[in-house]
């Protein structure tokens, strides 16, 4: 695969801000949610920021795969004390740090006092030198996925024009509105045919949260389904260095840009996985 490190580099323009905590999840699995996850985050770290990339998914930790980074460790080795944190870091394209989840583990909530203590410890010293955290939740609305939301400074909420995929995005910002989340919640739709296909989706959804929620959903943007987008899928490629001209690598990149502008933390760096521990119990 050509190197397109560059290209991408030069797509993104530095932009002023400051620390950013983005949860990005989805009411349901299939809608492209970690896809988008480590897609953002390389257009991020494009742009000079250092970002840190969380699988947080417990159960079915795949981010390793899906950038097709070989990660020989992942949580679990940190959290029986085989391995430090630094030695489970996998470096990703454009020096994005992935932590890989450790498939099996439920919740935070499977863990020790010590193992949870243990591991917040680590995280904060990683979020301290860190611009940008991204945590790709699972997907649904259980506990551990509401409790990462709930300490993000701002929530990706990712759907498709399926009207199941819809229903259950409506169900998961109902959920965040229910426990009363102070953040910017955004709505991104993928796999959309045309822009105005997308924005349908998001005034539908938008619209039904402000009559019967009373909140305002932010538009997140929408991505433009294209065969490239599968293909790098298939191919564990990231879309915006396999195919950068493609259109749905180019909604992503434009989506990356308008992150830098708009989101700002709603949480300090500092104490942003200590609320995350500290909403289970």
């Amino acid at each position: 695969m050509i190197d397109n490190s560059q290209m991408l580099r030069e797509q993104m323009q530095n932009q002023p801000g400051g620390c950013t905590v983005i949860a990005i999840a989805s009411g349901k699995g299939g809608v492209g949610k970690t896809s988008l996850s480590a897609n953002l985050a390389i257009c991020l770290a494009a742009e000079g920021k250092g970002v840190v990339l969380f699988d947080a998914d417990m159960g079915l930790a795949n981010l390793d795969v899906v950038m097709n980074v070989p990660s020989r460790y992942n949580l679990s080795h940190f959290l029986s004390g085989q391995k430090q944190m630094k030695d489970i870091i996998a470096v990703g394209p454009c020096g994005v740090e992935i932590i890989c989840g450790a498939n099996g583990i439920e919740s935070l909530a499977d863990l020790t006092e010590f193992e949870r203590q243990r591991l917040v410890n680590e995280l904060d010293q990683l979020a301290e030198n860190s611009d940008v955290i991204i945590i790709d939740t699972g997907a649904g609305i259980h506990k551990s996925v509401i409790s990462f939301c709930l300490c993000a400074g701002s929530v990706m909420v990712v759907a498709t024009p399926e009207p199941t995929a819809i229903t259950d995005a409506y169900a998961l910002i109902k959920v965040l509105v229910g426990r009363n989340y102070k953040g910017r919640i955004n709505l991104v739709v993928n796999m959309a045919t045309t822009v105005e296909e997308g924005k349908k989706v998001y005034r539908q959804l938008a619209s039904v949260a402000s009559r019967f929620l009373n909140a305002d959903i932010f538009d997140g943007g929408v991505i433009l389904k294209d065969e490239m987008f599968s293909s790098a899928v298939k191919a564990r490629k990231p879309v915006v260095l396999s195919y950068p001209d493609s259109r749905s690598a180019r909604s992503l990149v434009l989506m990356a840009k308008r992150m830098s502008r708009t989101y700002e933390s709603g949480v300090e760096k500092k104490s942003f996985f200590r609320k995350v521990v500290s909403k289970f119990f």
